[in-house]
């Protein structure tokens, strides 16, 4: 069989990227850069010219000048073809690094055969606990509005934004981010250095669990892996690590331009 991998434009590889959203099921943390201009190439993938499924290549933003590999989907039935349709994949599109989710077992694989440095960059959290954590006298404010809440989810960009006060003092802020795959929101905050390890930070986050749930999204969160105290924030508020963002550097003979038949 040839395989090959064909430029593409986003609305013809439509479909598999609803089937990979499908078999993922969980927040895709680089789902939004395909709605940016200029930020991604997309290529079709083929058997004997019968598509069956694609891959992206981040270019834009934090990717310019760095070609990023951070998605590959190939239908079930033709995984069998998997390394030949990546091989193909990296020949002709060139990329010199990978950025993939670890709970993509078919990207992870082609990850840990195809690249070498490899370092996670972030630890990626869904929630999975309810918690009941005091405010400590603390008031939660929302500062973004009803209708600006609602174009954020819409145009799925930005997001809401909260402060939490103390004594009529601003201690600690933080938002839900809506750049992801429906209907997952993003949790962030941020605690005023003299204002932490009092749990305001861990009740933050519990409030933001609820309003993402009240604005009809399922709450995420992230991490560096060596911010401890972030991590113990999160898992305390009920969130629950459930995957990596890996990175990892394409070694230079794997660029080219080719098309592959198989046996």
């Amino acid at each position: 069989m040839r395989a090959q991998a064909k430029l593409s434009c986003a609305s013809d590889i439509l479909a598999f990227r609803e089937r990979y959203r499908e078999e993922m099921n969980c927040q895709i943390v680089h789902d939004s850069i395909h709605r940016r201009a200029g930020w991604t190439l997309t290529y079709g993938l083929e058997l004997d010219a019968v598509s069956v499924g694609f891959g992206s290549v981040a270019i834009g933003g934090p990717w310019k000048d760095k070609p990023t590999l951070f998605e590959f989907y190939v239908l079930p039935q033709h995984r069998s073809f998997s390394f030949d349709l990546f091989e193909v994949l990296l020949s002709v599109s060139g990329p010199r690094f990978m950025e993939i989710q670890s709970n993509d077992p078919l990207l992870a694989v082609m990850l840990h055969t195809y690249a070498r440095d490899i370092a996670s960059e972030k630890i990626v959290f869904h929630d999975k606990a309810s918690t009941s954590l005091s405010a400590n006298g603390a008031i939660l404010r929302r500062i973004t509005s009803d209708a600006e809440t609602r174009t954020c989810i819409e145009q799925r960009q930005g997001g809401p934004e909260w402060v939490l006060e103390l004594d009529g003092n601003v201690v600690a802020q933080g938002g839900i981010l809506f750049h992801y795959n429906r209907p997952y929101g993003d949790i962030y905050m941020e605690v005023a250095e003299a204002f932490r390890r009092r749990g305001l930070g861990s009740y933050l986050v519990q409030e933001l669990k609820h309003a993402a749930y009240d604005l009809g999204s399922v709450p995420c969160a992230r991490c560096n892996p060596a911010n401890i105290p972030s991590r113990r924030t999160l898992q305390k508020a009920g969130f629950v690590p459930f995957a990596h963002i890996l990175t990892g550097v394409i070694p230079a003979e794997r660029n080219g331009k080719s098309n592959r038949t198989l046996a």
